[in-house]
């Protein structure tokens, strides 16, 4: 294939506008049914349990999709893939939102989990095709829209099902709707890809590598319904053990990998995974303790705010959704002045006083809005940070699949944290409450979550400064003349 120069990259503008939307995809899919989850459990007439395998099933779909649809863009170009979800994802939409089905509901939501391999695959296009003294910015405008979906999610489902007569199949309506728009952008701006690695796909490895995932995240994600001490948690997690081991044995053995395990354990990537963690624990936590803790009725807790499931979104969770678009911009320009390693130790520290805000200081309204928002800078300048570490620590063959596995470690991440404040929150109740309300948990537990959050937060700012080397501030992209077998020995 004879390589395009690079004076014919494209500036960016329609570009990032068309992967951004396909970015708020990804958002929609992955937090669109957490604020309507009691209404889905009772117009589907089901258990807690059977509700709570709605973000199940997505979950552990982005688990399997995630790296192998990384993958395949790499090899087979990223345009196509990144249609072909979209595709994947408005028919998850339509089956969601036509249905009153239970199970039907799952497959749709497993359709939709397919669309979190379109993070990485953007993140793919936008090193290919915008020029290098834009990338951190273009990367990090990606990213920043990430966050800001989430937010926009919630409000969506909040005013789509206000009212004394929700209907739950308007919120898959509008994500669908999202979706043929952010369809026909990628059709319109986005080009047919510059480098294809070729070869075939692994599909041991992704099989092997999908139940590592699925049995590690079934575990953290059912183990507080099922009992962490129960047969099958324990089970759960034992067999992720064995699936991550035969996975490696698998990966060293085919000759051409899904995971280049040389590139696995390069050290920025490695870090940057565990750092991923840390802010999926962190992002998630924002969103779950500041939602959960504003909707508590203040005359009977004697803490929150008892804001409507609308109000929480709009009045407490949106100012820092928008924060996190604005400050996406200003992320991507410390990544390209100071580094993406400075730029991510900075967004970490904020967030680690946002979270002693929230943890000491959430009496009144204006806080918990102020703190929130200094932990969406620290979420935004993370995202904005972490592509472009890995970015800068593989060649372009591996960009899909070195981005994918980032996202899926913000995923454990969020799936840890929502394991963990759910059994704090239930670990201790306010005690004396009046016959027949149900438990509320203890004020003390929600100040124990954010600390919590703000410590791993300053385990980001320690693998920022102590664990990560030096990176340029703006990494050349590996030629894309250059063999494979050379850019696999650079790693």
């Amino acid at each position: 294939m004879t390589p395009t120069p690079p004076d014919t990259r494209r500036s960016g503008g329609p570009l990032i506008l068309a992967l951004g939307l396909a970015a708020m995809v990804v958002a929609m899919a992955q937090t669109q049914v957490i604020p309507i989850l009691g209404l889905l459990q009772r117009e589907l007439d089901t258990t807690p349990a059977g509700v709570g395998w709605v973000t199940t099933a997505t979950l552990l779909s982005a688990a399997v999709f995630t790296p192998l649809l990384g993958r395949f863009g790499d090899q087979h170009g990223k345009r196509p893939t990144l249609i072909g979800v979209l595709v994947v994802m408005i028919a998850g939409s339509v089956l969601a939102a036509v249905t009153s089905s239970l199970p039907l509901l799952i497959v749709g939501r497993v359709l939709q989990g397919a669309a979190t391999a379109i993070f990485p695959l953007a993140l793919s296009i936008i090193r290919e095709e915008v020029p290098v003294e834009k990338l951190p910015g273009a990367m990090a405008l990606i990213s920043g829209t990430l966050a800001f979906g989430s937010g926009l999610s919630l409000v969506a489902t909040g005013l789509l099902t206000r009212g004394d007569d929700p209907n739950y199949h308007l919120v898959f309506w509008f994500s669908g709707i999202l979706s043929v728009v952010a369809l026909v952008a990628v059709l319109i701006r986005v080009p047919a890809s510059r480098v294809k690695a070729g070869g075939r796909i692994d599909l041991l490895g992704a099989a092997t590598l999908g139940l590592f995932l699925v049995l590690l995240l079934l575990g953290i994600s059912q183990g507080h319904e099922w009992g962490w001490a129960s047969g099958r948690t324990i089970g759960s997690f034992v067999g992720a053990v064995v699936m991550a081991f035969v996975w490696v044995r698998v990966e060293r053995r085919v000759a051409d990998p899904l995971v280049d395990l040389r590139m696995f354990v390069h050290r920025p990537v490695l870090l940057t995974n565990v750092a991923g963690l840390f802010v999926g624990f962190a992002a998630f936590s924002q969103f779950i303790g500041i939602s959960y803790l504003v909707q508590m009725p203040e005359r009977v807790a004697g803490y929150g705010f008892g804001a409507s499931v609308l109000r929480a979104s709009v009045e407490y969770l949106l100012p820092g959704a928008l924060i996190s678009l604005l400050a996406a911009p200003l992320g991507g320009l410390l990544v390209g002045r100071i580094g993406a390693r400075a730029t991510l130790a900075i967004g970490a520290g904020v967030g680690v006083a946002g979270f002693a805000w929230l943890a000491f200081g959430h009496g009144a309204s204006a806080s918990v809005i102020l703190a929130g928002m200094l932990t969406g800078i620290a979420i935004s300048f993370g995202y904005a940070a972490m592509p472009a570490l890995i970015v800068a620590g593989v060649p372009h063959h591996q960009t899909g699949i070195a981005n994918g596995i980032n996202s899926i470690s913000r995923s454990v991440g969020s799936s840890i944290a929502s394991a963990v404040i759910t059994s704090l929150l239930a670990s201790k109740s306010v005690e004396g409450l009046p016959p027949g309300l149900p438990p509320i948990p203890a004020e003390g537990r929600f100040t124990l979550s954010f600390v919590i959050a703000g410590a791993m937060l300053v385990l980001v700012v320690a693998v920022a400064l102590l664990g990560l080397q030096r990176v340029p501030a703006r990494a050349e992209p590996v030629a894309v003349s250059q063999p494979r077998v050379q850019e696999s020995a650079d790693v």
